[in-house]
């Protein structure tokens, strides 16, 4: 299958952060989940997609080309949308529409206004004036209306309300059905993902956990309940995080049947969900 991006040894250094060494691949026609808490660096990998920031070692090539070297066709083909959207804030939507339209070779001005109808768009409406959930609409009927082969969504459904939220996630299930198009998504909403992301690459302080098929990382990582002996050292290798209960034991892992050969019986393991591992892993009691 086709890579509509792929990473490879990606890092960024600041002054008391690094985004180290990061790899990944997004097939086309497929949508990934970018999860991590707040400050894991999600943020920083897709400002270094869109070449907003220059990365320190690495490479990005979107759809087989180097984000660099060809940043004026990358950015064609990619849709953004973010959580809290850059527009002219004391401009009514159909001038903002009407001054991007023509960086876009594909524009589709039906589609703009079927999308527009469809979402209940105030084109005469100042920016300023629209909701959150309306911002969040109308990034997203830009980002669709130029045909992107490649949306990239940061943190899209922080502050909607449940119903936006459904319908956004259903949209992008349905962009996917033209298996060229892929949907990066990032956010540490991680319910959000659960029906909808093929794929889930895990980010914690700079550091890539795991980039795998989410039907894996269910099969993969789990939570295992036990006594307090799952906290002796000899122990804790087994384990990526614990936390202690007032019933026992409480640790992530993904090695049930390692775990089940050092520890017999009494033992309690259920599939780890998405929040579980990033729980798990972000505590700092519990990180191993």
């Amino acid at each position: 299958m086709d890579a509509a991006l792929e990473i490879q040894g990606l890092r960024k250094e600041y002054k008391g952060f690094i985004l180290k060494d990061i790899s990944f691949r997004l097939d086309r026609g497929t949508i990934m989940g970018l999860v991590g808490p707040n400050g894991a660096g999600k943020t920083t990998i897709i400002k270094l997609i869109l070449n907003m920031i220059r990365r320190s070692a690495g490479t990005i090539e979107v759809f087989g080309l180097d984000n660099i070297a060809h940043e004026k066709a990358v950015k064609a083909r990619i849709g953004f949308v973010h959580e809290t959207p850059a527009m002219v804030e004391d401009a009514p939507l159909k001038n903002i529409k009407t001054a991007l339209a023509p960086f876009y070779r594909s524009w589709d001005e039906r589609l703009f206004r079927r999308l527009s109808a469809e979402f209940g768009l105030p084109l005469d409406k100042k920016f300023k004036a629209l909701s959150h959930g309306m911002k969040m609409k109308f990034q997203l009927a830009l980002a669709l209306s130029h045909d992107a082969d490649l949306l990239v969504l940061d943190e899209p459904t922080s502050g909607l309300d449940p119903v936006f939220r459904r319908e956004l996630l259903e949209r992008l299930s349905g962009v996917i059905q033209d298996e060229r198009k892929s949907v990066l998504f990032s956010t540490h909403i991680t319910s959000d993902l659960e029906s909808t992301a093929d794929t889930i690459t895990f980010i914690n302080r700079g550091e890539l956990v795991f980039s795998l098929p989410k039907d894996e990382v269910r099969e993969t990582w789990a939570v295992v309940k036990g006594g307090r002996e799952l906290g002796h050292g000899s122990l804790r290798g087994l384990f990526k995080g614990f936390r202690e209960t007032p019933y026992g034991v409480e640790a992530l892992t993904s090695d049930v049947p390692a775990v089940r050969r050092a520890i017999r019986g009494g033992l309690v393991v259920d599939k780890a969900s998405i929040e579980d591992i990033m729980i798990f892993m972000d505590s700092g009691a519990s990180h191993v």
